[in-house]
């Protein structure tokens, strides 16, 4: 399809507004098997192109390796981007939310990214032994003094938004929502409630909805779809035949699967803004495509019968489902 320029969303009440698909570094260093910093950075200089403005990386997406990669990717067009970073892991993927670590991971990030402000700061995950007001009234700190401009939240759950809002206004939070994952729907009240915008990760099921999908079993340790509970045995199949079904849907409008799957997000609400990420720069133009993609009442209802509550699996294996409030 050819690309038209990407339009703008709003997310939140605070004046953020980026194009209507954003750019998930992640995969570049971590997760995925290898990284590729080259191809990566050139994915991000293409979707700069295409008309994407929000790039979304965290401290823990190789302990700084990743935040450097952005940063040298969108030097050139710092002032015209948006960069969304996060907080709140320790190196053992423990959790660490402390004012004092807060404000430790934002000085490293600011000299691994080369910035001299931070455009959204994330809580990468609840901290259940710190309370949110005081994680909320530390990124307040650092939007009043100018070196962050907007505070997001991810995998929090409906307290623990509404607690953290009322010290410092939530713009965005931030989970996993696809065709395969759905839970998350249940906090949308709550985020048109309070103005708070929706940035889906993983919007094409961590690589299945792009219809390239392996079994488990023939991705290295280093891929965490070698544990994900969607590839294994049993699950795996019914995916398949569920993306076989998807794909047709896709083809008979002149679209790709992953197109589908991105513009049935972008359809939910017009302050959702999906952040697939990739190492091709050919895929990000597929990805950026999506939303030239016009779903119909009857595409709709097609989806719906192929996936009614989501894709099989698990979205992690037991013991690492985040607990939302």
């Amino acid at each position: 399809m050819t690309t038209q320029q990407l339009r703008k969303r709003r997310l939140g009440q605070q004046g953020l507004e980026v194009a209507e698909i954003g750019f998930g570094a992640m995969g570049i260093s971590i997760a995925y098997g290898e990284g590729d910093a080259a191809g990566g950075t050139a994915a991000i200089r293409r979707a700069y192109d295409l008309g994407v403005t929000m790039f979304d990386t965290a401290e823990m997406y190789g302990w700084g390796e990743n935040e450097r990669i952005v940063g040298q990717a969108v030097k050139p067009f710092r002032n015209e981007i948006v960069i969304a970073t996060k907080f709140g892991f320790t190196h053992d993927y423990g959790v660490d939310s402390r004012p004092d670590h807060i404000r430790e991971v934002v000085e490293n990030s600011l000299r691994f990214l080369g910035t001299d402000h931070i455009d959204v700061l994330y809580q990468h995950r609840p901290d259940p032994g710190v309370p949110i007001e005081d994680v909320a009234g530390t990124v307040k700190e650092f939007i009043d003094a100018g070196t962050v401009r907007y505070f997001g939240m991810s995998e929090a759950g409906e307290q623990a938004i509404r607690r953290a809002h009322a010290v410092q206004p939530v713009s965005i939070l931030q989970t996993e929502y696809s065709l395969f994952e759905r839970d998350v729907e249940v906090l949308f009240p709550v985020l048109r409630e309070l103005g708070i915008g929706f940035v889906p990760y993983s919007p094409l099921g961590r690589g299945f909805l792009t219809g390239t999908a392996k079994p488990a079993g023939e991705y290295g340790e280093d891929d965490m779809r070698s544990r994900d509970p969607r590839w294994q045995p049993g699950n795996f199949e019914h995916n398949v035949d569920a993306v076989r079904q998807l794909t047709a849907l896709a083809e008979s409008k002149g679209a790709t699967v992953s197109q589908l799957a991105l513009a049935w997000l972008l359809a939910q609400a017009d302050d959702i803004v999906p952040i697939p990420g990739t190492r091709s720069a050919a895929r990000v133009a597929e990805n950026v495509g999506a939303a030239d993609v016009v779903l119909t009442d009857a595409d709709v209802a097609e989806i719906a019968r192929i996936l009614p509550r989501g894709g099989f699996g698990a979205r992690f294996p037991e013991g690492l489902v985040p607990e939302w409030e």
